[in-house]
């Protein structure tokens, strides 16, 4: 009710304030728009890089909280979009999967970047859906999984130990920025496996994983490294439906976190796609999926014509 009424308290100042009854008329619309959103043609969303990420809500009487899965990503002009959100008894891979086919039968095409958290289920069904895409592990979340391993009081060290791997990287993008980064990560191992053996082999364990970006633009790398500001529109979600309890079903359910999200979606920051960034981003999406439409149809032109014509 306080986010519809700040919503219209511009244009109507005090009448802003709402009957129950208007509020529940306008959510049941919320729902409406929700049900054909989820339904749309995305055949018209050229993304480059597609984010990943789940969060847990209680909306079945007895049940345990059941996720609630979400894709969002930036497209090829730069902006941030809200793909796909759908409920999901679990994060399996089944799960996973359904979701990511669902949203390519309606016409999403294959990313070149998948950045997700380090979910088995998850990442299994990123590789069966888009196996030619790249797969970028949240840095956040790999950060939070080192720390665990490490005693509170060398917490910090540690802290700004890892990201000292990931920033500051000047090298150019490609395999030469990736070859310095493992080589710092080498360098944490030495310092740091002895005295933290679980959390050395917590960040090698999958490390190419965590450095895929450093492979794309420069611009883009910290947009692309983690999934976090996602999260934090979650959480803003899950207070809303803390003081709630449980909510009443799962379309009400979706219904909340969509229309959260679609509002959250309109302030993030997407990003800028100078003209060095376009060509490294197709020259990646030659290497990893093969010529494109357009450009298989402009190389067939130009072999058909004569050089007489």
């Amino acid at each position: 009710m306080r986010d519809v009424e700040a919503t219209l308290a511009d244009a109507l100042g005090s009448e802003a304030t709402l009957s129950k009854s208007t509020v529940s008329r306008v959510c049941e619309a919320i729902k409406t728009e929700f049900d054909v959103w989820k339904k749309r043609d995305l055949s018209d969303i050229a993304l480059e890089y597609l984010y990943l990420d789940g969060s847990h809500f209680r909306y079945h009487d007895g049940a345990r909280a059941e996720p609630v899965l979400a894709a969002w990503g930036l497209t090829s002009e730069g902006r941030p979009v809200l793909v796909g959100l759908e409920p999901g008894s679990s994060e399996s891979t089944d799960a996973w999967r359904s979701f990511l086919d669902g949203m390519v039968g309606r016409g999403l095409r294959a990313p070149l970047l998948v950045i997700s958290d380090g979910a088995p289920g998850l990442i299994a069904a990123v590789e069966l859906v888009f196996p030619h895409s790249l797969r970028q592990r949240c840095l956040i979340h790999r950060a939070r999984n080192i720390l665990a391993k490490v005693p509170t009081e060398h917490q910090c060290e540690v802290k700004a130990a890892f990201w000292g791997i990931f920033d500051g990287i000047e090298a150019p993008s490609g395999d030469a920025a990736v070859a310095l980064a493992r080589n710092r990560a080498v360098a944490f191992e030495r310092r740091y496996g002895a005295m933290f053996p679980a959390a050395v082999e917590c960040l090698m364990a999958d490390f190419s994983s965590l450095a895929t970006y450093l492979r794309f633009p420069i611009g883009h790398h910290a947009r692309i490294r983690h999934s976090n500001f996602i999260e934090r529109t979650f959480g803003e979600t899950r207070r809303r439906v803390k003081v709630i309890g449980r909510l009443p079903g799962e379309r009400t359910c979706l219904g909340l976190v969509w229309a959260v999200l679609d509002r959250a979606s309109r302030g993030w920051r997407g990003v800028v796609m100078t003209p060095i960034a376009v060509r490294q981003l197709q020259e990646l999406r030659r290497q990893l999926l093969g010529p494109q439409p357009a450009e298989a149809t402009s190389n067939l032109t130009a072999e058909t014509v004569s050089p007489a014509a």
